[in-house]
């Protein structure tokens, strides 16, 4: 009898029957309310009318024109909406299907741009898990183990983790940047790094925001050095964080910016943005796929992206994440073995640790399977595997969060025993 590869694992039993806005109907008849969100992909929710609608008509019109062999107009639609709200400067677009092909034509991107062979990433980043971008992540070592050897000339700098080191965040962020500046001393040298990259907030490493302070400091430093800073905003972009690009709560502007994920509700696209000057020192042929853009993806991202304005919701994603935020903190208050609460927007997390101080994997998972039995899906996270994640959809309303908070306070009292 043929199955799914034993090396994938469910973090749920759940079998959808159809889903709809915040909500997953499973075939067991019980309804779920999703605080996944596909990992942080159904920004609009599940199936939202205009997303469909978009989508259907474009089936029916072409489904896969390659666009560099004959453009769609889905495409140049996408590319213009998209240039009213990327950062200025950042005018030229290369789409692919992934995060991880984004992550990888950005570095590639970067060494040829700058002649450049080094790329400095950060502990707990996730950046893919193709050679190359798992090269870049150290979200947890499964995602680079075993298959060595990996990509070479990438250097990883510490992140200000300041729960981690048991520091308030100013002094975290000042040890990274002085760690960070020591490597580029005695490791990978200026005139040998071509980029850093990194996230607003880690994602599979543990829901840690960036402190502007430190995105800031990065800057400062690409500015000086003549290295280009690739912000990787997979997760974080479309809003999830209550502003639409997750750096926008620093005082920054990428070189080269990332995002997928939430940018089509669901449907598989990516991209990279730069100037056009950075853009043309890219060789030719550099750059392609026979995917990349797709005309129903790159339709659904359009509707994408009108819903995201007319219905407000990244400004939802922040009244929403100030609600959730302060629920979590109430949880967290209550419970012991609940050591941080963190989060920015509908990007929100809870760390478990013992009684002891220590990560507690675990209790995140009991946590987290408790919450199905709750009917409310949520998954963990973390170098460690000690993160509860809350991802919600930017549709999701005041009452939905309020009913996720009920379920989860019950979840985290049967998981942890509290």
């Amino acid at each position: 009898m043929m199955s799914l590869s034993p090396l994938l694992k469910q973090a749920t039993p759940v079998v959808v029957d159809h889903a709809a806005g915040s909500w997953i109907h499973g075939t067991d008849g019980r309804s779920y309310l999703d605080f996944t969100t596909g990992i942080g992909v159904t920004s609009t929710g599940h199936c939202h009318p205009k997303v469909v609608a978009a989508a259907r008509e474009q089936t029916g019109k072409i489904i896969h024109a390659q666009y560099t062999t004959v453009m769609h107009q889905p495409l140049l639609q996408l590319t213009e909406k998209l240039g009213e709200v990327l950062p200025d400067g950042l005018d030229s677009i290369f789409y692919a299907n992934s995060g991880s092909e984004a992550v990888e034509a950005s570095i590639r991107l970067a060494r040829m741009a700058t002649g450049k062979p080094n790329i400095i990433a950060f502990h707990g980043g996730f950046h893919g898990r193709t050679v190359a971008a798992a090269s870049l992540t150290t979200a947890g070592t499964r995602f680079r183990s075993g298959f060595s050897p990996i990509m070479g000339g990438v250097h990883i700098a510490p992140f200000p983790y300041a729960f981690r080191y048991g520091w308030d965040v100013p002094t975290a962020v000042d040890f990274a940047l002085k760690e960070l500046d020591y490597l580029l001393q005695t490791i990978s040298s200026p005139e040998d790094t071509a980029a850093f990259i990194i996230e607003p907030a880690l994602g599979d490493g543990g829901y840690l925001p960036t402190p502007p302070a430190f995105l800031e400091g990065l800057a400062e430093r690409s500015k000086k050095h003549g290295i280009l800073l690739i912000v990787d905003e997979v997760q974080t972009g479309v809003g999830r964080t209550g502003k639409f690009w997750g750096h926008h709560h620093a005082d920054v502007t990428p070189d080269i910016l990332i995002t997928a994920k939430g940018l089509a509700s669901g449907f598989p696209i990516s991209a990279i943005a730069a100037s056009t000057k950075l853009m043309e020192k890219g060789r030719p042929g550099s750059q392609g796929g026979t995917y990349g853009g797709n005309a129903v993806a790159a339709a659904a991202a359009v509707a994408t992206l009108d819903v995201v304005r007319e219905e407000s919701l990244v400004e939802n994603a922040r009244i929403r994440g100030l609600q959730l935020s302060e629920g979590l903190q109430k949880i967290g208050a209550a419970n012991p073995f609940i050591g941080d609460v963190r989060g920015l927007g509908l990007m929100q997390a809870l760390e478990f640790v013992t009684v002891d101080g220590e990560p507690d994997a675990a209790a995140a998972t009991a946590v987290q399977q408790s919450a199905v039995k709750e009917d409310l899906l949520l998954l963990t996270c973390g170098t460690r595997g000690n993160v509860v994640r809350v991802i919600p959809a930017l549709v999701v309303t005041e009452e939905e969060v309020n009913t996720g908070l009920r379920a989860l306070e019950a979840a985290v009292a049967a998981g942890t025993g509290a």
